[in-house]
């Protein structure tokens, strides 16, 4: 199956003004992210949707192929449900987000392989382990619940809030084997033909209330398939995330030098 990565990306943010085009480590956040995209083996390309021309004009710079989306596209998922008929070549499309400049290639492969392995999934994404409280604790960490089935771990719920809810805490939970609790990693895989069918479909209750897309994919009864890869993904939402990408840029090279 052919695959190819398209990074949404959005001038615009809120957080962080414009951090796509962010430059204290000489190259644009974007162009780290899409370097590191490019490290997977399995996708044949990786494109850039941009909603601004300077966007684009950055993403040229560094030589990426760009598809122009509309400025007004309400999420990721929709900017990907617009660029999908121009990918006429691609049977899966994999979602990385601009913001991602240290996602590993290995993570992008094993994402891509579940939707190979099940062929009536449209869709796949990622989890890590949950091992700290606060984590678990914290609504901006998505966490996910799933069941295996003989190809693999399919989602049951995905929720900002602490899930499952242990009736009795004790600390011993967060080091049990296999963990109790994963962080859902905002990596996703989409069969081409789906994305326009989950662009067309209403936000559902369960989204609304969450605000998680992902859950009008499961109140519309479409499985999701669920990787468990060992590393976090770390994305840039802060000025402080950033700083704290860039210490550890430098520091790496500063180790290679």
């Amino acid at each position: 199956m052919r695959s190819i990565i398209v990074i949404p990306a959005r001038l615009a943010s809120t957080r962080l003004p414009r951090k796509l085009l962010l430059t204290e480590t000489g190259r644009t956040l974007l162009q780290h992210t899409y370097e590191a995209a490019q490290r997977a083996k399995k996708p044949s390309e990786v494109v850039i949707a941009a909603d601004h021309e300077e966007i684009a004009a950055a993403a040229r710079g560094f030589g990426a192929r760009i598809i122009m989306t509309s400025p007004t596209c309400p999420s990721g998922t929709d900017r990907l449900a617009e660029v999908a008929p121009q990918l006429p070549e691609a049977d899966l499309i994999v979602n990385v987000q601009g913001d991602e400049p240290e996602l590993s290639g290995e993570t992008i492969d094993t994402a891509i392989a579940l939707l190979e392995q099940n062929p009536d999934a449209p869709m796949a994404t990622l989890c890590t382990e949950i091992r700290e409280r606060a984590k678990l604790d914290d609504p901006a960490c998505v966490k996910v619940v799933f069941h295996e089935t003989a190809k693999g771990n399919r989602a049951i719920y995905f929720s900002r809030a602490a899930i499952p809810h242990a009736r009795e805490w004790s600390d011993a939970l967060l080091t049990r084997e296999p963990a109790c609790f994963y962080q859902h990693l905002g990596l996703y895989v989409y069969r081409r033909e789906f994305l326009p069918k989950y662009a067309a479909l209403p936000r559902t209750p369960l989204e609304k209330l969450e605000n998680l897309e992902q859950l009008r994919v499961i109140e519309n009864g479409y499985p999701i398939m669920i990787g468990i890869v060992g590393e976090p993904s770390i994305g840039i939402d802060t000025p402080a995330d950033y700083a704290a990408f860039v210490k550890r840029w430098r520091w790496f090279w500063d180790c290679v030098e």
